[in-house]
C-alpha cells in the first residue's frame, strides 16, 4: 500500500491545457510580426541543415537499423538519405539526426532546442497529409511557443534537479505543432496535449551519450503519436499539464502560469530563438569565443601557451566538467577540450568534436593547460578567458555575450555558412545550395 504524503499542490490553477489548446486551433495563420516569420524560417533552415549534417552519423545509422527491424511503411523522409519510414519514425529519426552535432537552435532562457521536436514531427506530418508550407511554418511557431512556454514556467528548478528540458516540453510543442496541422478541433487538441503530457522524455545523465539526441526525437514521435489518437478518439485529462498530479506541478516546484499565459499571442519565444555557432554545449560557448578571439585577434600561439584560465558560471563546470573525454560526443561537454580547439583551429565545429579529435595529442597537450575556476558572480552567458603565455605575458578576453546570443546574432550568411559545411558532405555542395534556398524560403509566397 502507498505510504501517505503530503502534497504541496496549487489546486487553483489555471486551464492551462484548454488554454493552450485553443490558441494552437484559433490563432490565425502568420499571426505575427514579420520578424517572428522571418526567424521561423531562419529555424527551419537550421533544423534542416543539422539534420542533413548528422544524417550519416552512428548514432543515426543504429536508430535506423533499429527502426527497419520494424519493416515500417515508406511514408515520410529521413533528411540526407535515401530510405523512408513511417511518418512516426521518420520524427524520431530527424529529431535525432537534428540535435545529433548539439549543432541546434536554442531558445536561451531555458537552454531548450525547440526546433528538434516540434520541426521533426510537424516536417513528417506535412509530408504525409499534404499540408501547405505555410501551414508547417505556421505550426512551427505554435509549437515553439507551446514549447517554450512551458519550459519557462519551470526553468531552471526542472532543469536543475535533472531534466533535459528539450525532450521534457518538446512532446507537447510536437503535439501542438500536429494538431494545427491535422486541423484538430480545440477538444481534441486539448487530449493530444493530455496524452504528450504523459511522455516526457530526458534525463541531463544521459549527456555525452546517443541517447542525449534521442530525446528531441523521442518527443517528436511522442508527440505525432498523441496528435494521430486524439484524432481518432483517444482521451486524456483535460488538465493533463495543470492539475496538481499533472505534467508541470509533478516535474517541477516552481510552476509560474504567468509564464504561460501573459502575452500569449503577442509576445513570441521563436522571436527569441538563436543559433549555434559551436558544436556543443551552449554554455561552453562564451569560452569557446574567448579562446577564439584570442588567437585570431591577439595573436596568441599554441605553442606559446604555458596556462589558460577560465572564469565561468557554476553550472558551466556542472554540465561540461570533463576533463578527460574519450569520445567526440564527451567532448561536446567538456569546456576543456572545447576550450583548446578554439585555441588550436580558430572554430569547433564537428569536425573538431570527432573521436579522433579529442584523443589527438596536440588537442590534449592544450586540453591540459586548462584551469576553471568556478565564479559565483559570472552570468552564465559571460566568461573571462585570460592565457599565460611562457615569458609570462597575460592576455585577457571578457565575454559578456558569444557569438550566436541575440546581443550578437548570426546573420543569413553565417547561418548558410553552416548549413553548406554540414550538409555538403553528405548531399555535394550544389545540392546543399540547393536546400538552403528551399528550407529558408519554405512556404512563402
Amino acid at each position: 500500500m502507498a505510504k501517505n504524503t503530503t502534497v504541496k499542490a496549487d489546486h487553483n490553477a489555471p486551464p492551462i491545457t484548454e488554454i493552450l489548446a485553443k490558441f494552437v486551433v484559433n490563432h490565425p495563420s502568420q499571426g505575427w510580426s514579420e520578424a517572428v516569420d522571418e526567424q521561423a524560417h531562419r529555424t527551419f533552415a537550421n533544423w534542416m541543415g543539422c539534420a542533413i549534417g548528422a544524417s550519416r552519423h552512428p548514432t543515426l545509422e543504429a536508430a535506423l537499423r533499429a527502426v527497419m527491424v520494424l519493416k515500417p511503411a515508406p511514408q515520410a523522409s529521413i533528411l540526407g538519405r535515401s530510405e523512408r519510414v513511417d511518418i512516426a519514425n521518420a520524427a524520431l529519426l530527424n529529431g535525432i539526426s537534428s540535435h545529433t552535432f548539439d549543432f541546434d537552435d536554442t531558445h536561451l532562457k531555458t537552454i531548450i532546442h525547440p526546433a528538434g521536436p516540434v520541426a521533426s514531427a510537424a516536417y513528417a506530418a506535412h509530408e504525409l497529409f499534404g499540408t501547405t508550407g505555410r501551414e508547417l511554418i505556421d505550426a512551427l511557431v505554435l509549437g515553439i511557443e507551446v514549447s517554450c512556454r512551458v519550459g519557462n514556467s519551470m526553468y531552471p528548478d526542472h532543469y536543475d534537479r535533472g531534466w533535459h528540458i528539450t525532450g521534457t516540453t518538446g512532446m507537447l510543442g510536437a503535439a501542438a505543432s500536429c494538431a494545427r496541422l491535422l486541423k484538430l478541433t480545440p477538444e481534441q487538441t486539448q487530449m493530444a496535449l493530455g496524452i504528450a503530457a504523459s511522455q516526457p522524455v530526458g534525463l541531463r545523465e544521459q549527456f555525452g551519450t546517443m541517447t542525449k539526441p534521442f530525446h528531441p526525437g523521442g518527443a517528436a514521435k511522442a508527440g505525432l503519436m498523441s496528435a494521430l489518437m486524439a484524432r481518432e478518439g483517444f482521451t486524456a485529462s483535460p488538465k493533463a499539464l495543470e492539475a496538481p498530479r499533472g505534467l508541470i506541478q509533478v516535474i517541477s516546484d516552481k510552476c509560474d502560469w504567468r509564464e504561460i499565459t501573459e502575452g500569449l499571442g503577442v509576445h513570441w519565444e521563436s522571436a527569441l530563438n538563436t543559433y549555434k555557432p559551436f558544436a556543443c554545449g551552449i554554455v561552453i560557448h562564451p569560452s569557446i569565443d574567448g579562446c577564439v578571439q584570442l588567437r585570431d585577434q591577439h595573436g596568441v600561439k599554441p605553442a606559446d601557451i604555458a596556462k589558460i584560465v577560465l572564469k565561468v558560471h557554476p553550472l558551466v563546470i556542472e554540465l561540461t566538467g570533463k576533463k578527460t573525454p574519450q569520445r567526440g560526443l564527451e567532448g561536446k561537454f567538456s569546456v576543456y577540450h572545447s576550450c583548446a580547439v578554439g585555441l588550436l583551429y580558430g572554430k569547433a565545429g564537428e569536425h573538431e568534436y570527432s573521436d579522433e579529435a579529442v584523443r589527438h595529442p596536440e588537442v590534449i597537450a592544450i586540453r591540459d593547460l586548462v584551469e576553471a575556476i568556478v565564479d559565483e558572480e559570472m552570468d552564465e552567458a559571460a566568461a573571462d578567458v585570460t592565457v599565460i603565455t611562457k615569458d609570462g605575458k597575460r592576455h585577457q578576453v571578457l565575454v559578456e555575450h558569444a557569438i550566436g546570443s541575440l546581443e550578437r546574432p548570426m546573420s543569413n550568411a553565417q547561418l548558410k555558412a553552416k548549413f553548406i559545411d554540414q550538409a555538403s558532405a553528405v548531399i555535394g555542395a550544389a545540392d546543399a545550395e540547393k536546400a538552403w534556398e528551399r528550407a529558408l524560403h519554405f512556404g512563402r509566397k
